[in-house]
């Protein structure tokens, strides 16, 4: 329960910021432009909140009902009478350009904020892990370009990778430029630099799963003996009487050597009673053991909440990493990093569109969005933050699709407006709409039915 409240919580705070944002831009374009603002609101339906503006327009600012969105409502003759004194105010009265300019202001604001919060993360600085690599399984696309255990990616076609989740957009970018070879620059544990060249399918964006690890790049960890640091009260581990300190020898007479061999049994025997021999204080014994069964996003597993502490100095002295750099070098880095989203993201509509990517695999909806912000903040702000610029791109980005209802259809109007020299027929922008509320509609129904999808089967 308290895992779904952070989610939910962390979903409308996010959204909440992302819509104002958006709005704003148009708002401010538009006042800026001369037109009128009739209301500013954040939220659909009834309203909760309502304040009237000091100035001479009598702005309403509104929060209401139903928070997944949100308007920016003009002086329009289109949607009501207009005074004559005030007709040079008029939203549609105003120049092609004007128009355009106040529409593609939404978005631009959403891409300007994505900046900003990359900015604001790359100077107080984002933790990560060290893109470090274990042993790729054997005939992988990793394996196959020669990749070893404890190689530490640096580069992906001369891009730095200071930790896995640049390693996961180079890789991604790789893909979707249409797979093929992709020079990746790796530190060997040796201390040698050296380029392999990985080869990648444009097939990969059909599969399920970790597209990275089924390339066979994986995060390298330390390989620890298999003795009990900590117990979570109340778990399987508790209720076998497991204690500090004992070390795992074997389950099932199967010898058990190091900490990951102990993960992968019990993850494996989800309700399943394990025989574990243990020593304890120079003793053995048997301790029978079953794993509860846990839902994760990678399906479900065997859990006893306990938990090993021998790795951390290794994990804190060689993977975990901060990136961080200078007020001037984060701004560029800012930008960087802004640009390479939109162009992963522009390069996956093209495929989806095409056919070469699946839909399913790739558009999530509000229930897994909220999921993903939950996830981000119980990791840290630095994460929670970067979320927030990461969807506030997709907003950006989705917002300019040519489809009637969203403010790529509008561009899509005064586009043929700048060509023919008249204004779409309000007939045609009455059947757009029509038509956009039908695609948006579908859209998403599909979204929703995916993201149940994804909680029931895990």
């Amino acid at each position: 329960m308290q895992s779904f409240l952070l989610s939910l919580v962390a979903f409308f705070i996010a959204i909440g910021v992302l819509v104002t944002i958006h709005e704003f831009g148009h708002y401010w374009v538009a006042r800026k432009m001369g037109v009128k603002v009739l209301r500013f609101s954040i939220g659909f339906g009834k309203p909760l909140w309502k304040r009237v503006g000091a100035g001479p327009d009598k702005t309403e600012y509104v929060l209401a009902a139903i928070p997944l969105g949100g308007y920016v409502k003009m002086l329009d003759e289109r949607e009501g009478d207009v005074d004559a004194a005030e007709l040079d105010r008029a939203f549609n009265r105003k120049s092609v350009w004007a128009r355009i300019a106040i529409v593609i202001a939404g978005p631009l604001a959403n891409l300007i904020l994505a900046v900003l919060v990359y900015w604001l993360i790359f100077i107080v600085g984002i933790t990560g892990i060290s893109p470090i690599v274990s042993a790729p399984a054997e005939d992988t696309p990793a394996a196959l370009a020669g990749f070893q255990s404890e190689d530490k990616i640096i580069n992906i076609n001369g891009k730095p990778t200071p930790t896995w989740n640049t390693v996961y957009v180079g890789l991604l970018d790789g893909i979707v430029s249409g797979g093929g070879n992709v020079n990746v620059t790796v530190n060997t544990a040796d201390g040698s630099t050296i380029t392999r060249q990985l080869v990648l399918a444009k097939e990969l964006l059909n599969q399920d799963g970790d597209v990275v690890g089924s390339i066979g790049l994986n995060r390298w960890w330390p390989d620890v003996d298999p003795i009990i640091g900590g117990i979570v009260p109340g778990g399987a581990a508790a209720a076998s009487g497991l204690q500090v300190g004992d070390r795992i020898l074997s389950s099932d007479g199967v010898s058990i050597a190091t900490w990951r061999q102990l993960v992968e049994i019990i993850r494996a025997s989800a309700d399943k009673t394990l025989a574990l021999a243990v020593e304890r204080e120079n003793s053995e014994m048997v301790i029978q053991l079953t794993p509860a069964l846990k839902e994760t996003p990678e399906g479900n597993i065997g859990f006893i909440g306990a938990r090993e502490t021998q790795s951390q100095a290794v994990i804190d002295e060689k993977l975990r990493t901060v990136e961080r750099y200078s007020p001037l070098t984060a701004l560029g880095k800012a930008f960087g990093r802004t640009m390479d989203m939109i162009s992963v993201s522009v390069k996956m509509i093209g495929k989806l569109l095409t056919g070469q990517a699946s839909l399913k695999n790739t558009v999530s909806g509000p229930i897994s969005i909220a999921q993903f912000a939950g996830q981000s903040v119980s990791v840290g702000i630095d994460h929670y933050l970067s979320f927030i610029a990461l969807v506030s791109i997709s907003l950006g980005i989705f917002n300019l699709f040519p489809v009637p209802m969203l403010d790529g259809g509008h561009l899509l109007y005064y586009a043929i407006e700048v060509v023919t020299g008249k204004q779409v027929s309000e007939k045609i922008q009455i059947f757009g709409q029509q038509i956009g509320i039908a695609l948006l509609g579908t859209l998403m129904i599909f979204v929703f039915y995916q993201d149940i999808l994804r909680l029931f089967t895990g």
